[in-house]
């Protein structure tokens, strides 16, 4: 699961996200903001990644060969996605989704203000 995290790390760090550390969710490798996890890997291919229940179901509706849930998650503002079908741009843009819906307000409103 190396290669998956690796990739994430990557990503976030192009982006500049601020406050951003590895960790574990649930036992699996994950990346948290101020503590809070936004993505972790959930498998060799699949992740799982925070955002708001609206988001999740145009995600869902939008690429259903890339975003799905499970019976499990259902309801949960997250959704799993399959990392070998994802891009990289589509990735950075959810792992920033993912960032913002969790980081706090303040630290959120900060890395909006230091974009070009």
């Amino acid at each position: 699961m190396g290669r998956e995290m690796d990739r994430m790390l990557r990503l976030c760090a192009a982006l500049q996200l601020p406050e951003v550390s590895e960790s574990t969710s649930y036992g699996a490798p994950s990346l948290k903001v101020k503590g809070k996890n936004f993505a972790s890997v959930r498998g060799p291919a699949e992740m799982v990644l925070h955002c708001p229940l609206e988001h999740k179901e145009l995600l869902m509706e939008m690429a259903p060969e890339i975003y799905w849930q499970t019976d499990h998650f259902k309801g949960w503002p997250g959704l799993l996605v399959r990392l070998d079908v994802i891009g990289d741009e589509e990735l950075s843009l959810r792992l920033e989704d993912a960032w913002r819906f969790r980081a706090p307000k303040r630290l959120a409103d900060a890395y909006t203000a230091s974009k070009p």
